[in-house]
């Protein structure tokens, strides 16, 4: 179904305001300065190690001391907290997550398997009566080891060939196993951890730590997104078919522009009928953000967006965000080149829109399969008319290895002055790697590539 959508020449940017943002920078140098403090602890409280049982034991108890912290940084990191999210980038927070996570579960089974090795080292017993007798005799492990069942499969789950199989609203429902795994792995801590059975301050502090993350995970991911759907109430506006397989969802609501979004950024939404309800997808905005309308474009490419062409108008919507570090903010430089690949297009279109530029200075390429898979064309053709840009169609079928996109030389000609312009890139990851490093082959410095990925 179809139904009359507001006037596109209406959508007009809001302008946006200074916010605050926590660089990558300080982001890293604070996850550094926790786990140094971390290792101090074990630290302080290994005097002496003797013997080979005793210097498993005591690598068991390192790694499970780095394996709890990097918990409460993979916890933190998914958080949304606006300043992380705005000065990180929702895309390079989500590989912080991703490659951390991959550590968490490489120390945990590390922790465990050490453990479990130096006490049969310790005890002159073999590994299967040592792992019966840690999980019947010793408090909080046989629910320590659910917990680390739990931890591996949401890990699995969570690799590249397994992601590529699963749909996002089965992979986002696993992944709320980690909550489960963290609970059941936590109270184990206190009462076989060697660092804090004798030491009161260590365990308050570890406490404040993770009481600190779950504060922010409630606060930022439950309690701002109800506030946000009293405060801010939202309704379908209307939807438009784009293509075959694109559909674009109009949204108004009377206080829309208090949530201060902007060109670039994504919301997580919810449409509340039948068929949505229960899921929350990331979509970006695909226009410059009013005071009192918002528009996303997705791309139909399972049952949660092909359902949105049902969408009626009045429907409730419920958006968490907004999220993203895609914006006006990274720049640095009077040029701008967007380069877009396929369904990428969204965030950079409003951008193209709403970057403050002359005549010339912002120059849009749009990768993709055919011209009938271009999306927004008549719309990305007025703006480029009514601000003086340039905009270059490129065509042609993609490859899985991310070749044949764009390369040096193509960059080269069709932006003679790339190397003095700040680069926004969107697009499949093998797109974006391949581009990426045929910007950087081509003399763009790194600090002004700014990218964001769309997939999960």
């Amino acid at each position: 179904m179809s139904v009359a959508a507001p006037s596109r020449a209406a959508i007009a940017p809001v302008a946006g305001q200074p916010r605050a943002r926590v660089s990558p920078e300080l982001a890293l140098g604070l996850i550094a300065a926790g786990a140094l403090a971390v290792t101090y602890l074990w630290w302080n409280d290994t005097f002496a190690v003797h013997g080979l049982g005793d210097w498993l034991t005591n690598a068991g108890r390192l790694t499970g001391l780095w394996a709890g912290y990097a918990v409460v940084v993979l916890l933190a990191l998914m958080a949304r907290v606006p300043a992380l999210d705005r000065g990180v980038g929702a895309d390079r927070l989500a590989r912080w997550h991703a490659m951390g996570g991959r550590y968490t579960v490489g120390l945990s089974v590390a922790h465990t398997l050490l453990i479990i090795w130096g006490y049969a080292v310790t005890a002159h017993t073999n590994v299967l009566h040592q792992t019966a007798s840690l999980i019947t005799g010793y408090p909080d492990v046989l629910m320590a080891t659910v917990g680390l069942g739990l931890l591996v499969a949401v890990g699995v789950s969570s690799a590249r060939a397994a992601r590529r199989r699963l749909r996002y609203e089965t992979w986002h429902f696993i992944h709320l196993y980690t909550y489960l795994a963290i609970a059941l792995v936590f109270s184990h801590q206190f009462a076989t951890g060697a660092d804090f059975i004798s030491n009161a301050p260590a365990r308050w502090l570890w406490s404040a730590l993770y009481l600190a993350v779950a504060a922010l995970l409630l606060w930022y991911r439950l309690l701002t997104p109800l506030y946000n759907a009293i405060k801010f109430p939202m309704r379908v506006a209307g939807i438009t078919r784009e293509n075959a397989d694109s559909v674009s969802v109009y949204v108004t609501g009377p206080s829309i522009g208090r949530l201060r979004a902007e060109s670039g950024q994504f919301f997580r939404w919810r449409f509340l009928n039948r068929e949505l309800w229960w899921a929350a997808n990331p979509y970006s905005l695909s226009a410059a953000p009013r005071p009192d309308l918002l528009r996303i474009t997705v791309k139909m490419t399972g049952a949660h967006s092909r359902a949105l062409l049902d969408l009626a108008p009045g429907t409730r919507v419920l958006a968490e965000g907004p999220y993203g570090g895609l914006t006006q903010a990274r720049r640095r430089r009077r040029k701008v080149l967007l380069i877009a690949g396929g369904v990428g297009i969204t965030p950079l279109r409003a951008l193209f829109e709403s970057l403050p530029g002359r005549p010339g200075d912002i120059t849009l390429l749009y990768r993709a399969r055919t011209p009938e898979d271009l999306l927004l064309r008549a719309e990305i053709e007025a703006i480029a008319q009514r601000r003086g840009g340039r905009v270059h169609y490129l065509m042609g079928p993609s490859r899985p290895d991310g070749q044949g996109h764009l390369s040096v030389g193509q960059l080269s000609q069709l932006v003679p002055d790339l190397t003095s312009q700040d680069v926004y890139l969107c697009g499949p990851e093998a797109m974006m790697a391949a581009t990426r490093a045929a910007l950087i082959e081509a003399g763009v410095p790194r600090r002004h590539i700014h990218h964001e990925s769309f997939s999960f």
